[in-house]
């Protein structure tokens, strides 16, 4: 059941000691620090072994994105790879310098 909590985010929460970090991908509030208390912990990932080990609960991350949470610049990466999100929009964030024309209709 979801609660009425602030805006969800997914995104990676380190674990790991010094020099050799993993990380755990989770459902945590967005103005929790980030290694602090997660909702819920969905997959894991893991950038120091050979081939980068990326797991997830794709269930239940469809569910939270269903949910309204939304994922992390990195995490929404990993979903585009996985499958469960659509092709990212990229470029600039920037508005446009170009002037508008105005048409004047008669």
């Amino acid at each position: 059941m979801i609660e009425s909590r602030s805006m969800l985010k997914i995104r990676l929460k380190k674990t790991g000691r010094s020099k050799q970090p993993s990380f755990r991908v989770v459902v945590i509030e967005s103005s929790k620090p980030r290694d602090g208390r997660s909702v819920e912990e969905i997959g894991l990932y893991s950038p120091r072994n050979k081939e980068n080990v990326f797991v997830v609960n794709k269930e239940r991350a469809a569910y939270w994105l269903k949910a309204g949470a939304q994922p992390s610049e990195t995490i929404a990466q990993f979903f585009v790879k996985e499958g469960l999100v659509e092709k990212l929009k990229r470029g600039s964030k920037k508005p446009s310098t170009v002037k508008k024309t105005e048409k004047v209709e008669e």
